[in-house]
């Protein structure tokens, strides 16, 4: 993901791993160690995790890094 280009990145499965889980975002965030905000932006596809917060994210939903976030469609192919 070079630039930071957050259209490249769909966030949504960290909502869905999320609320299957039964957390609200507050919960989520105080687990990992940031803010509502951060997660709400996050979810919103507004804000790029840092590695680091993507493997907490996933550790504290019992998830994959991959089912939480992926690359947009028509950027899967760019460095295939």
């Amino acid at each position: 993901m070079e630039g930071g280009d957050v259209s490249t990145l769909d966030p949504a499965g960290l909502r869905t791993a999320r609320t299957q889980a039964g957390l609200t975002q507050a919960q989520l965030a105080q687990a990992v160690g940031v803010s509502r905000k951060t997660i709400n932006t996050i979810e919103n596809g507004v804000f790029i995790p840092s590695t680091l917060l993507a493997l907490k994210l996933a550790r504290a939903l019992d998830s994959a890094v991959e089912t939480l976030f992926a690359l947009a469609p028509e950027d899967r192919s760019e460095n295939q």
